[in-house]
């Protein structure tokens, strides 16, 4: 674990403290002073203020939020975890403020998405330049090196030291296993940094519907209107006035068909009236003096050739 930070005059720092499992339920604290049977306890857990410590047992460690540093804060200080029937347990630390620190960072917090990446950019000052550069994990204490480093299957980890006071880490593929506390340092100094990887939000389709009203968009300009006739096509396709048309346009072949069944009936009682009329015309008065004559013409020849009316009695 690092030992020594360094904190810009003015600026804030928070401090992971780790503890083992059995110390869940007991009482942290923030201690200072070089000896540890005889520092001076600065604030307990839930402590709030300029100093604060709050404890997170699910992560079996606590926080230790410093806020405006002066020169005067510069000094050793103890993680603590108080432990009833014997002594108390602890883990020293140096803390030193100034104008310009050994190493400082742009963002002591960093957060990105799940398989997204985030970037951390650190600066140290030019007595450190020839010092070993090294990006650690607090929960597991491992440390990568300038270079690309596979850390798991999809994420990365790539430093670059440009050797002119800046040091550059790059995380890609990040995963939710990569969140939590990591520091920077050069040589024996480093600063903290604290990283949250929050859930890749989920890809889904907005789908907006468009008023009639809204489905031609016009501009006036200077030699008329002009009608912007893709933004029409564009609602009309998914817009309410799709079902307003379907609707005019049966109505239309409704209307069509009726008159058409109206004009066939109307032709049908006119052909009807004429053939009635036509059967109800008297014959032709030459018709019935050819009838006449003909009978006459047949009871003439009776009399003169009986013999040759058939059926006729001699």
């Amino acid at each position: 674990m690092l030992r020594n930070l360094a904190v810009k005059r003015g600026g804030s720092l928070s401090v992971p403290c780790f503890y083992a499992e059995q110390y869940k339920q007991h009482s942290k604290y923030w201690c200072r002073g070089y000896y540890w049977s005889s520092c001076q306890i600065v604030a307990y857990t839930n402590t709030r203020g300029r100093i604060s410590v709050t404890d997170h047992p699910t992560q079996n460690m606590f926080t230790v939020e410093l806020n405006s540093l002066q020169d005067s804060d510069s000094d050793y200080y103890w993680c603590a975890v108080e432990i009833s029937g014997r002594a108390d347990d602890g883990h020293q630390l140096y803390l030193k403020i100034g104008a310009d620190p050994a190493v400082s960072v742009v963002n002591s917090s960093v957060s990105g998405q799940e398989v997204g990446s985030v970037s951390v950019q650190c600066f140290y000052s030019a007595g450190y330049k020839n010092k070993q550069k090294q990006w650690c994990r607090s929960k597991d204490r491992s440390c990568y090196t300038v270079g690309r480093t596979v850390t798991s299957q999809n994420s990365a980890v790539q430093i670059s030291d440009d050797r002119t006071r800046s040091f550059s880490v790059e995380m890609s593929g990040l995963q939710k296993s990569d969140a939590g506390w990591y520091w920077f340092s050069a040589g024996d100094v480093g600063v903290t940094v604290h990283l949250t990887v929050t859930e890749r939000p989920s890809t889904t389709t907005a789908v907006t519907t468009v008023s009639a009203t809204e489905k031609t968009s016009t501009s006036h300009t200077t030699s008329g209107l002009i009608t912007n006739s893709s933004e029409a096509t564009a609602a009309d396709i998914n817009g309410p006035g799709l079902n307003t048309r379907l609707i005019w346009v049966l109505l239309a072949v409704v209307l069509g068909l009726l008159l058409i069944l109206t004009s066939m009936l109307d032709n049908s009682v006119t052909y009807s009236n004429e053939n009635h009329k036509m059967k109800k015309t008297p014959m032709p008065e030459n018709s019935l003096i050819y009838s006449n004559v003909n009978h006459e013409m047949k009871m003439v020849y009776a009399d003169i050739f009986p013999e040759m009316i058939p059926g006729q009695i001699k």
